[in-house]
């Protein structure tokens, strides 16, 4: 595989026994559902996984895979940069669940809401604190501007400043125990 190379759902389905699957989503949004054999190393933890994930690939292809393509491109890239090749899902676990291919689900596994929900509950709060706090502080109008502002920011550039911050909450952070067991199943 080459650093920019992109699978098909259907590709990596006719695959998926010979790829390590590295999924780079919060662990709530892989506790809803990822591909059968994913390993969650969230993307903000992806440096330190750097180590664990050049043994797997020295062992086998990668695929990196997230909601959506966006957060695994950027995954791919990080890897890339550290001389490791690795493969993304065209349309992430989103197209994967919509073309029927299976899911896995742990029983028991904590979830939470998909990142995009997130960040729409915290974008949509913020515009209506600002319009509501704005009839009586017209300072605090400045706080729907500037989530609209992020919000087009967001959009031009294929990134997502609210997204990374809500990464960081509790809810959305691997447990250590659970980040340090996929990091020794991943360097083998």
């Amino acid at each position: 595989m080459t650093a920019s190379i992109a699978l098909t759902a259907h590709q990596a389905s006719g695959r998926l026994h010979e790829l390590t699957v590295i999924d780079v989503r919060t662990p709530g949004e892989y506790a809803s559902g990822h591909l059968p054999g994913a390993y969650n190393v969230p993307l903000d933890h992806l440096e330190e996984a750097v180590p664990a994930i050049k043994a797997a690939a020295e062992r086998g292809d990668l695929l990196v895979v997230c909601a959506s393509g966006a957060r695994s491109a950027q995954a791919c890239a990080t890897l890339s940069h550290n001389g490791i090749t690795a493969a993304t899902l065209t349309g992430g676990t989103d197209t994967w669940t919509q073309l029927g291919h299976d899911i896995h689900r742990p029983e028991g596994a904590r979830t939470a809401w998909a990142m995009e929900r997130q960040v729409r509950l915290a974008a949509g709060s913020l515009v209506l604190a600002g319009v509501v706090l704005g009839r009586r502080l017209p300072k605090a109008r400045l706080l729907s501007a500037g989530v609209a502002g992020g919000l087009v920011f967001s959009a031009l550039t294929d990134t997502c400043g609210m997204a990374r911050v809500l990464a960081k909450l509790p809810h959305n952070r691997p447990r250590a125990d659970d980040l340090r067991a996929t990091l020794a199943a991943l360097a083998g």
